[in-house]
C-alpha cells in the first residue's frame, strides 16, 4: 500500500486475545463453528437464488451480492484470527496488515452500500410499483451493485493509504485480533497522527451516516405508503417484504454505531476485543439466519430446492 516505506516497524504483533489464555481453545471452537455456519448460510442463500427462477429479481440479486461481500469480509479477518488463537507467534508483516485493513474496509463498506441499495429497491417496489421494472431494470441493478463495490474499494484504499502513511516508531503490539484503525493509530508517532485519525474517522462516520440517512428516508416513504393501503392484509403483505432487510439494517448499524460513535476515552483490551467480535463474527453470523427465517419467499424456496432433494 502507499506509504509503507515511511514506517520503521516491519512486523506487528496481534495480541487481541492475550488476556484470555484459558479461553482461547473455547473461542477457537466457537468462532470456527460460527464462521463455518456463516459461510454455509451465505452459500446456501446464493445457491437457492441461482437455482430458483422465481427469485431472479432485483431484491434477490442484491441479496446475492450481499452474501458475497459478507463471505469475503469474514474471509479477510476470521481465518487469520483462528490461526492466531492456536499459535504462540501472532506476528503479521506490515504489508499483510495493510492488505487485511484494505480488504476488511472494502468489503465492510460494500456491505453497507448494498444494504442502502436494497433499501432503495424496497422503496421503489412499494412506493412506485408501476414503474418498478423501469427503475430497477437489469442494467440499473448491475450499475448499483458495481457502484457499491467501487465505493467500498475507494473507502478501503483511502483509509488504508492514510493509516499506512503514518510513521510507526513505538511498540509494535496491536491491541486487537486484526489490523484495525484505532489500535494502529495508537502505535503511530509524528505531528500528523491526530489529523489523520480525525480525517479517517470523519470519512467513515460520514459514509455510514449517509447510508443510514438514505435508508431512513426510504423507510419513511415506505411507511407512509403502507399506511395508506386500505386493507390490513395489504399492509401486512407490503411490510413483510421489508422485514428481513430492516432487521439486518438494525443489527448492522447498531453494532457500527457502537464502534464509530462511542465516546472517546480509556478502553480496556478485553473491551476492544469483545466489541470487535460483535461486528466481525456475530453480525455476519446473524445475517443469513435473519434472511433465511424472516423472508418467507426465500425460506420456501430453500425447502423446495434442498429439503425435497434430501428425501428423494
Amino acid at each position: 500500500m502507499l506509504g509503507l516505506n515511511h514506517t520503521s516497524t516491519s512486523v506487528f504483533i496481534l495480541i487481541g486475545f492475550s488476556d484470555f489464555p484459558h479461553l482461547r481453545l473455547l473461542f477457537f471452537l466457537l468462532f470456527l463453528l460460527m464462521y463455518l455456519f456463516t459461510l454455509l448460510g451465505n452459500l446456501l442463500i446464493m445457491a437457492t437464488i441461482r437455482s430458483e427462477r422465481s427469485l431472479h429479481t432485483p431484491m434477490y440479486l442484491f441479496l446475492c451480492a450481499l452474501s458475497i461481500s459478507e463471505i469475503l469480509y469474514t474471509f479477510a479477518i476470521i481465518p487469520r484470527m483462528l490461526a492466531d488463537l492456536l499459535s504462540t507467534h501472532r506476528s503479521i508483516a506490515r504489508a499483510a496488515c495493510a492488505s487485511q485493513m484494505f480488504f476488511s474496509f472494502t468489503f465492510g463498506f460494500t456491505h453497507s452500500f448494498l444494504l442502502t441499495v436494497m433499501g432503495y429497491d424496497r422503496y421503489v417496489a412499494i412506493c412506485h410499483p408501476l414503474r418498478y421494472n423501469v427503475l430497477m431494470s437489469p442494467g440499473v441493478c448491475a450499475c448499483l451493485v458495481a457502484w457499491s463495490w467501487a465505493g467500498g474499494s475507494v473507502m478501503g484504499l483511502v483509509v488504508t493509504a492514510a493509516i499506512f502513511h503514518l510513521t510507526f516508531c513505538g511498540p509494535n503490539e496491536v491491541h486487537h485480533f486484526f489490523c484495525h484503525v484505532p489500535p494502529l493509530v495508537k502505535l503511530a508517532c509524528g505531528d500528523n497522527v491526530s489529523t489523520v485519525a480525525l480525517g479517517v474517522g470523519l470519512v467513515c462516520i460520514t459514509a455510514l451516516l449517509g447510508c443510514c440517512l438514505l435508508i431512513l428516508l426510504s423507510y419513511a416513504s415506505i411507511v407512509a405508503t403502507i399506511l395508506r393501503i386500505p386493507s390490513a392484509e395489504g399492509r401486512h403483505k407490503a411490510f413483510s417484504t421489508c422485514v428481513s432487510h430492516l432487521t439486518v439494517v438494525v443489527v448492522h448499524y447498531g453494532f457500527a454505531s457502537v464502534i464509530y460513535l462511542k465516546p472517546k476515552g480509556p478502553q480496556s483490551l478485553e473491551g476492544d476485543t469483545l466489541m470487535g467480535v460483535t461486528y466481525t463474527i456475530v453480525t455476519p453470523f446473524l445475517s443469513p439466519i435473519i434472511f433465511s427465517l424472516r423472508n418467507k419467499e426465500l425460506k420456501n424456496a430453500m425447502k423446495k430446492t434442498f429439503l425435497s432433494k434430501l428425501f428423494l
